[in-house]
């Protein structure tokens, strides 16, 4: 085992120089430290900052994201992704400004088991506000650590040597400090490929550059290949309107607004194929024009080749779903949060 003070004192050197400017560095709030790491969770940081920046602007506080309605939310995270931080977000605050007073709370087991906070993110929030010395382990500090230990495989014996070795190197008076230290290292310097292991504070403690193959450390995993779904869409016009329907109680985007769709088998013969997934999904009727276009877009685990086609509503018909649903105009599409397949056919709509 390697003594603490070479791990701990050339990290910590390293981050105080070489550490990049990010707004949330600047404050040891809670409520935009909890705001950012929930943000930046399979996110990168550039993506992740001027979404911050904005929401900053309209939700300063605790009270005033407790107060929003979560549409307002929702469209200010629209783009940002995997939004069920932003409904989890949202359902923690409630609780933080309804049952702590605005605070956070002085136990963190009180705080890690509020809605999408769990053990990472607390470690997070209190180690760098409350300075607890508890080490944050994600997908940057694994890889950081299979380097330094030479571990190949993350088994279930290599996540408790990690953990217990973290705990070990861990700064007492720095616990923040020195897990974005961490963090950063494997964001800008150990990287999955080609690690700049020249530019690494660590670099004479580490087994994996000792052994000439940092790379191989953990070994890569195979890659999967990713499902691909067939979707129709139909811009269902009503005179100047188009029906837009929320995606009220689904798992995966859920409460944003969207196009009345369906998954098909096949993209051959799509115009009665779509008449006939509008009337039994929707007791639409429509008259299938002309197609908009078609657009790949990939989500985490899937991607999927979505078809667009304006359609006219038959007089008379009326949506029949057990979800809000709405009629709306092109220039209001931007009062409403969408997926974003669904704005890259408002994109082709609007050319």
């Amino acid at each position: 085992m390697y003594p603490t003070n070479n791990i701990s004192k050339p990290l910590l050197r390293w981050y105080r120089k070489s550490k990049r400017p990010m707004p949330w560095r600047n404050t040891k709030e809670p409520y935009k430290i909890w705001l950012s790491e929930t943000m930046l969770q399979q996110t990168q940081v550039k993506t992740v900052i001027p979404f911050y920046n904005s929401w900053i602007e309209k939700y300063p506080d605790f009270e005033s994201v407790a107060g929003a309605r979560l549409d307002s939310l929702l469209k200010s995270w629209e783009g940002l992704g995997y939004y069920n931080r932003c409904h989890n977000f949202h359902k923690a605050v409630k609780i933080i400004v309804n049952k702590y007073n605005s605070s956070l709370p002085i136990n963190i087991k009180d705080f890690m088991v509020l809605p999408g906070v769990g053990s990472y993110t607390s470690a997070a929030v209190y180690s760098i506000v409350f300075l607890h010395p508890i080490p944050v382990v994600d997908g940057n500090v694994n890889r950081v650590m299979s380097r330094l230990l030479r571990l190949l495989r993350f088994t279930p014996y290599n996540k408790k040597r990690v953990l217990s070795t973290l705990i070990k190197w861990l700064d007492r008076s720095r616990p923040g400090d020195f897990n974005q230290a961490l963090m950063e290292l494997g964001s800008t310097v150990c990287l999955p490929k080609n690690p700049k292991c020249e530019n690494c504070p660590l670099k004479l403690s580490c087994g994996g550059t000792l052994s000439g193959s940092p790379e191989s450390y953990p070994s890569p995993k195979p890659k999967q290949s990713l499902p691909w779904q067939n979707v129709l869409t139909g811009v269902i016009w009503k005179r100047d309107s188009f029906l837009i329907i929320k995606r009220a109680g689904y798992k995966h985007l859920n409460n944003l607004w969207e196009l009345p769709s369906g998954k098909t088998l096949t993209k051959n013969n799509p115009h009665p194929q779509l008449e006939e997934l509008l009337k039994n999904k929707f007791k639409l009727e429509v008259t299938i024009k002309n197609k908009i276009g078609e657009i790949r877009h990939r989500y985490s685990h899937f991607g999927i080749t979505l078809s667009g086609f304006h359609c006219r509503l038959i007089n008379g018909s009326k949506p029949e779903v057990n979800r809000p649903f709405r009629w709306i105009k092109l220039n209001e599409i931007n009062q409403y949060a969408f997926p974003k397949a669904n704005h890259k056919l408002f994109n082709l709509i609007q050319e």
